[in-house]
């Protein structure tokens, strides 16, 4: 795991992706298969239409619990091939604590369990109320057994960040005032507060997950992007080109009609 690979821009004037580059970033899936397939259909679609050139895209991590569907979605990511696509996933909060449970953490079970867990399991066809009431090793043993190795490799080998020229991908934020390599994954993965209500410029724009907001949370240092796909059934990506940046959204039937994109 760590700092998965680096697309350098030039800084001059407004923030840009790298020349010769079109950067996509997908927000918390949590399992919902239905939105993510909307949503790179309108990123394949959307880069159709602006024309030919190198394409990235990044799933900022959470793409598992909550929802129903985490194996699928799991699946569908691993495998997913685009002509003409750099395709890279990064490891949220979520990844983290299955990944710390099929390593042998047994306190973490039961909140697991509470934030998601369960509807994972059930996804992986395993009955939920057996791993509650199983002894702490063996429910371990069962949540460990029903994740197949190339799921769990794919997850392993999740990556932190990306740096797409003067933006950065990351799940949940930084430590501001702290260099990006000397990050800690704790907050990479689980930062809030002290990095959404820090106003300094940190020397590049963080785009993240990880905080559910009602529409996209844009500012100077930051844009957030989780809107919360699992409960409002409206799943959030960004998309930049040179100092370009727009916003797509999928929804489902009961959701808000989403924002307009921009161009």
């Amino acid at each position: 795991m760590g700092l998965l690979g680096k697309l350098f821009g030039q800084k001059q004037g407004l923030p840009s992706g790298p020349s010769g580059w079109r950067g996509y970033a997908v927000g918390d899936v949590h399992g919902r298969l239905d939105l993510l397939r909307l949503i790179v259909d309108s990123i394949v679609a959307d880069t159709e239409r602006r024309g030919a050139t190198n394409n990235l895209l990044v799933f900022l991590g959470d793409l598992i619990d909550r929802g129903p569907e985490s194996a699928r979605v799991i699946e569908y990511v691993r495998t997913l091939q685009l002509p003409g696509f750099r395709i890279a996933a990064l490891a949220g909060n979520h990844e983290e604590a299955l990944l710390r449970i099929m390593n042998g953490d047994e306190e973490l079970v039961p909140t697991w369990l509470r934030v998601g867990g369960a509807e994972c399991l059930e996804s992986y066809g395993v009955d939920v109320d057996l791993v509650r009431g199983a002894p702490p090793r063996e429910a371990v043993r069962r949540i460990a057994g029903a994740i197949p190795d190339d799921h769990a490799a794919f997850l392993h080998d999740m990556a932190d960040t990306f740096r797409f020229g003067d933006y950065l991908f990351v799940h949940a934020g930084i430590r501001p005032g702290i260099p990006l390599e000397a990050q800690s994954q704790q907050d990479l993965r689980w930062i809030r507060g002290d990095f959404l209500h820090d106003r300094r410029d940190h020397g590049m724009i963080v785009v993240h997950g990880h905080t559910i907001s009602e529409q996209v949370d844009e500012h100077a240092n930051r844009i957030g992007i989780d809107t919360g796909a699992y409960a409002t059934g409206v799943l959030t990506a960004i998309g930049i080109e040179g100092s370009k940046r727009w916003f797509i959204q999928a929804a489902d039937a009961h959701a808000p009609a989403p924002a307009a994109n921009a161009a």
